[in-house]
């Protein structure tokens, strides 16, 4: 679907053509938000392929690539959690999120940060692997805390031999692997093989290994007692709204589960909802041995993951008790995600409405942008720049401004600096444009934004000031305008306030941890500054060595004497400075 401006406005599949694009150019649409596409489209533009499985990737493909308005897109999941052993000569066991590194292994993902920080605790607690970063590794002279409490073998200083600790990893990686039994015959092995010897302290940390191992295992609230990697994927809807959740089985134990709801799922039926959830997880993320569906034809979610993996998993309906008692759980958890939803939509439908009848907009804001500054005594300027989107705060689209080249406690200034710096791009047509935009700060603030807005050519967006009021309590800000309006003060119970209070003190929250973020740094570098004998060469070889300024404060007078340049007298002095 093409708007007047040849903008992509909706990308679509239909097997009947005719009846699919016939649905949405009806008298009285159901929903508004499609009703709103229909009126703005000019032309519609068809490509033909031979299958329902390409008719999806392709539709998937175009979606991530044109970015239409309308369309349904699954949160990008990228932020999914993983384990990861490095490929160090004493691999590090860490919780990780982001994009894959050569030479690290990672398993996952897991639903939830919670779910992978537990599991890399009970790695700790089973086999004392390493969690610390290389810089803090490598400049050890003497065991951590962690390995007084047992929670680390202390590699780094060779308490363990590379042999044994080898050996620990491999079993780590054996229990990530789902590998329980072959976990539990290593450790018993180790036992036995101790007790021979006569050393028995040692037999001991391996029996009480195996009766940890062995207590975990028995707690999980359902194991399948098989080491097997099963994905469950279901789906619900109610009221207008389609959840897809996602539950994880790794090595027989539930990890727990995650739901996810499309943008623009109005509409989309359940089986549709996790063909397109299926393509886009998987086409990310690794799939495990069997995937179990719930509201959708098993074969075809198969076709679909076989165009999208090289080896396609197993896909099948729940078949035994433990597969069903996951799936029963799995729609339990997505019908109170569902009823979730619809309270928070019905809460946000009535702020939005309260917000457009009170600014006197022609419909809903679909963006916000809220600005706030933040310094101490004009030390560390920032400037923070949050996005509500949709029904909520999109930490995604988070921006900060470190503020230079102004007088120190300018408030005018820095914010003229982070508006410029922010729309420039949207004037250049390389930036989300939002609906509006607030401003935490009273006329003073919101003149030098209008002012910025008139130089982009950029003044027709909607541009509000949110001023605390003479008390600065919360419920008594006054809205100022750049219409010339008298300020308005909305009311505590107003709606339309609770929605610009929560995205006004999600920018001050962002703008306070940012600000203290580049003060600490700041101060750190002007104390390495101050130290006399250490110049540009020596504060660069410094930092190198301990990975950044955090790692020179916590090295001790020996780690620093290591540096190349670093005599003991001027180590001294680097370990006081900054203390």
């Amino acid at each position: 679907m093409i708007g007047a401006g040849e903008e992509v406005l909706y990308v679509g599949k239909a097997k009947n053509l005719k009846r699919r694009v016939s649905s949405y150019f009806q008298k009285n649409h159901p929903s508004p938000r499609i009703a709103m596409m229909v009126a703005q489209i000019a032309r519609v533009d068809i490509t033909a392929v031979r299958s329902e499985a390409e008719a999806l990737i392709l539709e998937n493909t175009l979606i991530k690539t044109l970015k239409p308005r309308y369309n349904i897109l699954f949160r990008d999941d990228k932020s999914y959690p993983y384990i990861a052993i490095s490929g160090d000569a004493s691999p590090r066991l860490a919780y990780y999120r982001g994009a894959f590194e050569k030479g690290v292994r990672y398993f996952g993902p897991y639903p939830s940060g919670w779910a992978a920080r537990e599991s890399v605790q009970l790695l700790q607690r089973l086999f004392l692997l390493r969690t610390c970063e290389n810089s803090v590794f490598n400049n050890r002279s003497r065991p951590c805390l962690l390995h007084q409490i047992k929670r680390c073998s202390a590699p780094c200083v060779g308490v363990i031999d590379a042999e044994s600790y080898a050996r620990d990893v491999k079993l780590a990686t054996l229990f990530l692997e789902g590998r329980h039994s072959d976990v539990i015959d290593s450790l018993t092995a180790r036992m036995q093989e101790a007790s021979e010897r006569f050393a028995f302290e040692e037999a001991a940390i391996f029996r009480d290994q195996i009766r940890a191992l062995q207590t975990v295992l028995h707690k999980q609230f359902v194991d399948s007692g098989k080491d097997e990697d099963v994905d469950i994927l279901v789906a619900q809807a109610a009221g207008g709204v389609v959840c897809v959740n996602l539950a994880m089985v790794r090595g027989g134990r539930h990890l727990g589960d995650r739901a996810q709801f499309p943008q623009g799922g109005e509409g989309l039926g359940v089986a549709d909802a996790l063909l397109a959830f299926a393509e886009q997880h998987y086409r990310l993320h690794p799939a495990p041995a069997k995937v179990l569906v719930e509201g959708a034809d098993p074969e075809a979610i198969r076709l679909v993951l076989e165009d999208v993996l090289e080896r396609p998993p197993i896909v099948a309906a729940a078949r035994f008790q433990a597969e069903k008692a996951w799936v029963e759980m799995a729609l339990m958890n997505a019908n109170l995600a569902v009823e979730t939803r619809l309270r928070e939509t019905g809460r946000a439908e009535v702020q939005l409405d309260a917000l457009q009848t009170a600014l006197g907009m022609s419909e809903h804001p679909h963006r916000i942008e809220c600005f706030d500054i933040s310094h101490t005594q004009g030390e560390a300027t920032v400037a923070s720049c949050v996005v509500w989107e949709g029904e909520g705060m999109k930490k995604s689209e988070y921006r900060r401004f470190n503020i230079s080249g102004i007088e120190p406690g300018d408030d005018y200034a820095a914010m003229r600096q982070a508006l410029t710096r922010r729309y420039e791009k949207v004037a250049a047509g390389e930036s989300v444009r939002p609906d509006l935009i607030l401003i935490d700060g009273g006329k003073g603030q919101i003149g030098v934004a209008l002012d910025v807005l008139c130089e982009l050519g950029l003044q027709s967006i909607a541009m509000v000031g949110v001023a605390k009021g003479e008390e600065r309590k919360a419920g008594l800000e006054q809205l100022i305008f750049t219409d010339g309006r008298a300020p308005l003060a909305l009311g505590g119970d107003h709606p339309a306030l609770h929605l610009i209070q929560i995205v006004r003190d999600e920018a001050h929250r962002f703008a306070i941890t940012s600000m203290r973020a580049r003060r600490s740094k700041t101060r750190l570098t002007s104390k390495l500054e101050d130290i006399p004998g250490v110049g540009p060469t020596r504060r660069k070889k410094l930092i190198e060595a301990f990975g950044g300024l955090a790692g020179v404060r916590e090295a001790t007078i020996e780690d620093l004497c290591r540096v190349d340049g670093i005599n003991r007298k001027m180590a001294e002095q680097i370990y006081n400075a900054l203390r």
